[in-house]
């Protein structure tokens, strides 16, 4: 296989005018002065050919491997760092904790940077690293700043407990990383203790201010509603962002293996809103950003805004732009889907980069049009939260 990347080799199909020779195969018209290209028919091949009409159709300079058959294109990669955490958050973990898998069968940070590379070089330009809790992975700097040097990525993220924040973020944001989201269920610590079954509220705001001070805008604040828990809350998270450049964004409880997910718990992101809406009439929505799964809304003359992830009661699989690899190396095309695909054991085993995204390209044809809908996943086996990169 000649050096060109892969990726640009079927951009350059995708977008040359394409016509048949007598054996079917497909061959490019280089442009004048270019040389002749390597023949790719083998790698296109690797693409169903649903995919491959839809690709030709729209001419799409995006690469085949990771555009699924309804046309999808998935340019953010979610990379799990750890299993580990240092809370234990109710909706996140089994009660009981989870077994760890043991360290050998973990990504080693040169497999991820070599996953990272991979996915980029085919069009992922936004990264986010998650758990368990990636700040506790001991070279989580040295990581964000490789990342950082991937031409083509455009935001590297980061999904934190904030327990390690405000001590780690000047070197994170030093480092390249661009967005930060917190995880905070609650703003009295007594509850705080109850829902993570640890102590740590004060370090979590430390950290949400220290964020702030660096310049990050907004900061991302997520909270998971669960009724009867925190629900009483919304107001009070509502009011923050009057005066600091926050995104809070309400969570609908989502099930997984081991929390005790029961539709009653579910606030509904219709809910939500009303109970915002008594509060703030002038509450105004605010334009959708392309495959964001946020929807958001801003009161005037407040300097952030609010944002709703509804995964359940009105899910946004149609535009669904996210892959997930696990801290074991498994890449999973569906939050809450249980099909997986170990990378790991194939980067392991030798495979070149082609195997890998014939593999890759794989799984992402094999992703359904939407999620199976929240009763239907609450009976299916999947992983806990945090095995899976919250």
């Amino acid at each position: 296989m000649a050096a060109q990347p892969v990726s640009r080799m079927l951009r350059r199909v995708l977008r040359s005018s394409v016509r048949s020779c007598s054996s079917g195969a497909l061959v490019t018209q280089p442009h004048p002065g270019e040389p002749s290209q390597p023949a790719v028919e083998p790698l296109l091949s690797q693409v169903p050919s649903g995919r491959r009409r839809f690709l030709r159709e729209h001419a799409a300079p995006f690469s085949a491997f990771l555009t699924d058959s309804f046309g999808r294109r998935h340019s953010y990669l979610r990379i799990s760092l750890t299993e580990k955490c240092n809370l234990r958050c109710q909706y996140c973990m089994p009660e009981e904790g989870v077994p760890l898998t043991p360290k050998a069968d973990l990504l080693t940070t040169e497999e991820i940077l070599t996953l990272a590379r991979l996915f980029v070089k085919e069009g992922v330009d936004k990264i986010r690293l998650t758990g368990g809790e990636p700040l506790i992975r001991p070279d989580v700097v040295d990581i964000v700043a490789q990342l950082h040097q991937l031409e083509g990525l455009r935001t590297i993220g980061v999904t934190t407990n904030g327990i390690n924040l405000a001590r780690l973020l000047p070197q994170l944001q030093e480092a390249g990383l661009s967005t930060i989201n917190i995880s905070l269920d609650t703003l009295v610590p007594a509850k705080f203790e109850f829902i993570v079954r640890r102590k740590g509220f004060r370090k979590v705001m430390e950290g949400i201010h220290k964020a702030i001070e660096l310049g990050y805008s907004p900061v991302k604040v997520n909270c998971v509603v669960m009724r009867g828990l925190n629900e009483d809350e919304l107001l009070d998270f509502v009011a923050l962002t009057e005066g600091l450049p926050l995104d809070v964004r309400f969570i609908e409880y989502m099930p997984f293996d081991g929390n005790k997910w029961n539709f009653k718990k579910m606030v509904s992101y219709k809910e939500m809103l009303d109970t915002l809406r008594q509060q703030w009439p002038e509450l105004e929505k605010l334009p959708e950003e392309e495959s964001s799964t946020a929807k958001a809304f801003k009161i005037p003359g407040f300097r952030g805004r609010v944002s709703f992830i509804t995964s359940m009661s009105e899910h946004f699989c149609g535009t669904c732009n996210r892959l997930r690899i696990t801290a074991d190396g498994n890449l999973k095309v569906c939050l809450f889907g249980n099909s997986e695909v170990s990378l790991r054991d194939h980067l392991r085993a030798g495979a070149s980069e082609e195997e890998l995204l014939r593999i890759i390209g794989a799984a992402v044809g094999r992703k359904k049009r939407q999620h199976a809908g929240m009763f239907n996943i609450s009976q299916m086996k999947n992983r806990p939260m945090i095995l899976i990169g919250g």
